[in-house]
């Protein structure tokens, strides 16, 4: 099956567009795939684990665009792909895929879809969480602390050298190509139903 609609969605790390993400496949079931952007991580297994920690996860250059391109191509045209995933355990991409089938809606989620011109071409909407900095490094120190077994000052420091200067020069400047912007991501109950209301429209037409 080709998709009806092929959706992007980008915002800052902890900004909550996973939630929102995860909140519009449930809405709508077995009709949504998703793709994660961190599972397109490049491969670093030449590395050891602790020079595979110090590299800079939120830099374009770390990611495997051209892979992430040819499995939008193909889902795209109705074919299903082996998708990799990312152990953020070992900094690193596991041994194992994931197949993930060709649907009506397809979302596509990360903090650097917007910045390729390519990845952009094959989006039919465009969505940017836009979240206050102070909220989203909370989130991110909750979330890799308690589930990714990250220490705190690893965190901290990660954010500080890392995290936010990389927002600054690449994940803020994307939202320039957002057609919506949603403040608060999944928690903007109100954005949440017009998006909805949007996909439910294609799914019709």
């Amino acid at each position: 099956m080709k998709p009806r609609i092929v959706i992007g969605i980008a915002g800052g790390s902890g900004s909550g567009k996973t939630t929102l993400t995860d909140n519009i496949a449930s809405h709508f079931g077995s009709c949504v795939s998703v793709l994660r952007h961190d599972d397109y991580y490049k491969s670093q297994r030449d590395l050891p684990l602790e020079e595979r920690a110090k590299l800079n996860y939120d830099h374009p250059n770390a990611f495997d665009t051209e892979l992430l391109i040819n499995h939008l191509d193909l889902l795209k045209q109705g074919e299903a792909i082996d998708c990799p995933q990312y152990d953020y355990s070992v900094h690193d991409r596991s041994d194992v895929t994931k197949r993930i089938e060709s649907t009506e809606v397809i979302l596509l989620e990360g903090i650097l879809i917007f910045e390729s011109k390519e990845v952009l071409d094959r989006l039919d909407m465009k969505i940017f969480v836009d979240t206050d900095a102070d909220v989203r490094i909370v989130r991110r120190i909750l979330r890799d602390v308690n589930e990714r077994g990250r220490t705190l000052d690893s965190v901290i420091n990660q954010y500080l050298n890392t995290v936010k200067p990389m927002h600054e020069s690449f994940v803020e400047p994307c939202k320039k190509a957002a057609d919506i912007i949603v403040p608060e991501g999944g928690m903007n109950r109100v954005a949440y139903e017009i998006i909805i209301n949007k996909i439910a429209t294609y799914l019709e037409s």
